[in-house]
């Protein structure tokens, strides 16, 4: 059987530890081609400097995956998308939310799979934490997603220019599980944001949030609540910590793992990015498309409502 072709733009931190070892895993897509502007390479498939480039020598080619700066992911979706080609977006799928409305529009235009691959959403750990709160009495939930930014991105400037989203870039994991464990909407109320003196975007950020009415009777969501920091040193922080009526959630390791009252509930490892290529591979099949703004919309809301506060300069 042909596989279908994939050509993968940007050859990063990310591309290079997840994207390119999870195609390989799932042996559902062939990866023709990767594109890198500063001609760095990988085995087994070409390099080409420009995703236009790369078109116009790969007509054929069937799906593109996105790993660059999101501040250039609108444009290169759109040249994608009218190429003919379906579209996995690395996490935040856009810059801003404009952006991805017009995704969506485009999509249904060319009539090909836009998917933004919120992927820690696909652990385990995070449906069976969906399951357990579908009807629970939750009376808060408190995120921790505290990292070393010299550490899972080293010199990587970008991610604090504007655009970039600083903070965000992890804290935004966080927030796309939120929305899809809580059985209720969730709103940022107020915001503290540190941005270094020399820098554009957050390297901490702290926000209250709300959520809506579940309607079920007898159950509630109390204060929500987000700590993120890029400066974290020794043991790295990705955490959610649910406290209900009926007892304590924790899921930790990014969503990887999930305890009850202290008891382990549910470990996996941590196969998310193969989890998300199978989703796209399905997608494809079934002429869908999926995609969900509520993460970066969240963001958004943070940085309308919140409190800038400049702090110290930072450099690597």
């Amino acid at each position: 059987m042909t596989l279908p072709t994939l050509g993968l733009v940007g050859l990063g931190k990310i591309a290079r530890d997840q994207h390119i070892p999870a195609i390989a895993a799932t042996g559902l897509f062939q990866l023709a081609a990767v594109v890198s502007p500063d001609g760095a390479t990988t085995d087994g498939a070409p390099t080409f400097r420009s995703q236009a480039e790369m078109l116009a020598a790969l007509p054929g080619l069937d799906a593109v995956a996105l790993c660059t700066p999101p501040a250039v992911r609108h444009g290169l979706t759109v040249e994608a998308l009218r190429a003919g080609k379906h579209v996995l977006i690395e996490k935040p799928p856009a810059a801003t939310l404009s952006e991805l409305h017009d995704l969506v529009a485009e999509a249904q235009t060319a009539g090909r799979t836009l998917f933004t691959a919120w992927h820690s959403r696909f652990n385990p750990a995070v449906a069976e934490t969906r399951a357990r709160l579908a009807d629970a009495d939750i009376r808060g939930v408190a995120i921790t997603w505290k990292e070393d930014v010299r550490r899972w991105h080293p010199g990587q400037d970008w991610i604090f220019a504007a655009g970039g989203f600083g903070v965000f870039d992890p804290g935004i994991n966080a927030l796309s599980i939120l929305t899809a464990i809580l059985p209720a909407p969730v709103f940022v109320r107020a915001a503290e944001l540190h941005v270094p003196a020399n820098r554009d975007t957050p390297i901490a950020a702290t926000l209250e949030m709300a959520a809506a009415p579940t309607g079920a009777p007898g159950t509630a969501i109390g204060r929500v609540t987000a700590d993120f920091d890029f400066l974290q040193q020794g043991e790295q922080s990705w955490s959610i910590a649910i406290d209900t009526a009926d007892g304590r959630l924790d899921l930790t390791h990014g969503g990887t793992r999930l305890t009850v009252d202290g008891v382990p509930a549910l470990a996996e490892p941590d196969t998310e990015y193969q989890r998300i290529y199978r989703h796209f591979h399905r997608l494809i099949a079934d002429g869908a498309s999926d995609v969900d703004a509520r993460p970066l919309s969240l963001v958004a809301d943070a940085c309308l409502v919140g409190r800038w506060r400049s702090t110290a300069a930072f450099d690597w």
